[in-house]
């Protein structure tokens, strides 16, 4: 019988969930660096990838994170998140055998599908068992997952992809989720709420929603981590076909390049953002929502400049920048989230917002930019998909707008909570 009071065991809980995530944005954006090859393969132009980068995921995956994480605060955290992690694994492998547009579209649907359940129980789960002066910066080093997924992403389907081809690439990271999922079951347990259990148990099923629906902070922070998420997500499905037509690389010099600048940048401005969270919320709560709209505010002209730099150095000094900001409100705002509503909410509280946020970034990013690119490909030609991606970059100063107006109510709707 696993202690789950002892010292180090959350270390261990946040280490498995940490490895969790990491396979769902490895799985998730996999996609970016494989576009050249599956366009050709398939026949598919930037409008139609993009739906398969963005609708394709997103439609289940917004609607069903929601019942998925009330679903996680009734029979168990650590089962919604184990069953996920095999669901989208074996889906992101079938990608593999996809033959034409609508394969790939369904596949990706049901990468979707599965992922729907691990966000949200992993950020309650977090939310359990470390206290509110140390929460943010926990939810920033689960949030590395992000940076790290898509860093090993980039470079795993590109090497692979380069050596044999991009469908082996979905199989073999589609199949090593599936080999991690009896593990993290084994090793991860649920910590029983201090609040009773019947208490929890009188709580209406969608109680959570009115709580949250009348604080303006909610819907400022949601849509601005939503505007933030649709330049990010769509920048990350098209940055690396971007950057092969501007230097001329192949699917490996494409990869480090992108390798590098997330592990280096992603990984560590999401930390980043965690611990000056926490440091500076202490005296005043409305930090946890200022610290990333600054960031957002430098990410857009930084990404801007990256992605017209004429040399690959310039470009890799320009894009690390914004590649360590543009994520640093993982941890502050999803923080400031599960303390609007109240403990034996957290995970409903965050499917919310998920709903929210993946629904405008995932669901519309990766799309749009495609879309732009189409309506330019006539004036500007290969060059279109990077003009796209610097309309797309003005997201970031929308994001910031908002979360500047967010201070306030945050203030004033935050719920002081135990551990």
């Amino acid at each position: 019988m696993i202690d789950r009071e002892r010292p180090g065991y959350r270390r261990l809980v946040l280490a498995m969930l940490l490895l969790v995530y990491t396979f769902n944005f490895l799985d998730r954006q996999i996609l970016g660096i494989l576009a050249k090859p599956i366009q050709q393969d398939l026949g598919l132009d930037d409008a139609q990838f993009g739906a398969i980068g963005g609708i394709a995921f997103a439609l289940l995956y917004s609607c069903l994170g929601v019942p998925l994480a009330l679903l996680a605060d009734r029979v168990g955290k650590t089962k919604v998140i184990g069953a996920s992690l095999v669901v989208w694994s074996a889906f992101t492998a079938l990608c593999g055998v996809a033959g034409n547009f609508w394969h790939l579209f369904l596949y990706r649907l049901g990468v979707g599908v599965g992922e729907a359940g691990g966000v949200a129980p992993s950020y309650a789960l977090i939310a359990d068992y470390y206290p509110i002066e140390r929460r943010a910066r926990a939810l920033a080093v689960y949030s590395m997952g992000i940076p790290i997924g898509v860093a090993f992403g980039v470079l795993l389907g590109a090497y692979i992809a380069a050596l044999i081809n991009w469908r082996v690439a979905f199989m073999i990271v589609g199949i090593a989720g599936i080999v991690i999922a009896p593990f993290f079951l084994w090793l991860v347990q649920d910590r029983p709420h201090p609040a009773p259990v019947a208490a929890v148990e009188r709580t209406p099923l969608f109680a959570v929603f009115p709580i949250l629906a009348a604080k303006p902070a909610f819907w400022l922070m949601a849509l601005g981590a939503g505007c933030s998420s649709l330049a990010g997500y769509g920048l990350a499905l098209w940055v690396p076909k971007i950057l092969m037509l501007r230097f001329d690389w192949g699917l490996i010099t494409v990869g480090q390049f992108m390798g590098s600048l997330l592990l280096i940048g992603g990984a560590s401005g999401v930390f980043l953002g965690g611990v000056l969270a926490d440091r500076l919320g202490r005296g005043d709560r409305g930090w946890y929502v200022k610290l990333p709209a600054y960031a957002w505010l430098v990410t857009a002209p930084t990404f801007a400049l990256g992605l017209l730099s004429p040399s690959p150095m310039l470009a890799w000094a320009c894009l690390l920048i914004p590649n360590a900001l543009n994520i640093m409100w993982l941890g502050p705002i999803n923080t400031a989230v599960q303390n609007l509503a109240p403990p034996q909410m957290r995970a409903s509280a965050s499917g919310a917002f998920l709903f929210i946020n993946n629904l405008i970034g995932l669901g519309i990013g990766p799309w749009l930019l495609g879309a732009i690119s189409v309506g330019l490909k006539a004036q500007y030609g290969d060059d279109s998909l990077r003009y796209a991606a610097i309309i797309g970059v003005g997201f970031y100063v929308v994001a910031a707008v908002l979360g500047l107006l967010a201070v306030r109510s945050l203030r004033r709707g935050w719920i002081e909570q135990p551990a």
